[in-house]
């Protein structure tokens, strides 16, 4: 058993008959009344994000987890195909177990959280940033850059992610993948 002291981004606990993930949080300490934890979760099993508060100090159930790198084969419509790094053991799981499907390139390397008691997957973590190349785009407008322009481009995962007027097509550029947007051009 754990408190919402405990409460960090990625915990799985156990609430309301369901499995959900901690994506956010954020302890509330008011100048009047009892603290609080305001949090989003997200059912692992149906992708359903809710917001909940939690009383300071209440007990949560927390689901012990095992992580493991697991590479992305391929997707076959809305079940993707992943291979165990250690044993080479595929699993296969549900879009709308994964938190941002669209960014994930064949070979890419993710950690798979899986539940400790009955081996099941839980959800999938990506790194930080991913590394793709800009398959279409439309050229930009030369004079067109006084302010923050961007404009739409699709990435060779099929994801658009509006960047900067001077990215063309061909080039790679690193995207965060919390938030699905542009942070650099990669040089080669």
């Amino acid at each position: 058993m754990a408190t919402t002291s405990d409460i960090r981004n990625g915990l799985c606990i156990k609430y309301n008959n369901d499995i959900y993930k901690v994506i956010e949080f954020l302890h509330v300490k008011p100048g009047k009344g009892p603290a609080f934890v305001r949090t989003k979760l997200k059912s692992v099993t149906n992708g359903k994000v809710v917001d909940n508060t939690f009383p300071a100090g209440r007990k949560i159930e927390d689901i012990r987890v095992e992580t493991h790198k697991f590479q992305y084969l391929y997707n076959e419509g809305d079940t993707y195909h992943f291979m165990n790094e250690k044993d080479y053991s595929q699993i296969q799981l549900q879009k709308n177990t994964l938190d941002t499907p669209q960014l994930m390139k064949e070979g890419e390397i993710v950690t798979i959280i899986i539940n400790s008691e009955d081996e099941m997957p839980l959800s999938v973590d990506m790194p930080a940033s991913v590394v793709l190349e800009v398959t279409h785009t439309e050229p930009g407008v030369k004079g067109n850059t006084a302010t923050n322009a961007t404009k739409p481009a699709t990435v060779e995962s099929g994801a658009t992610v509006n960047v900067p007027l001077f990215i063309n097509e061909g080039d790679k550029i690193k995207v965060e993948t919390t938030k699905g947007t542009y942070q650099e051009r990669i040089k080669e």
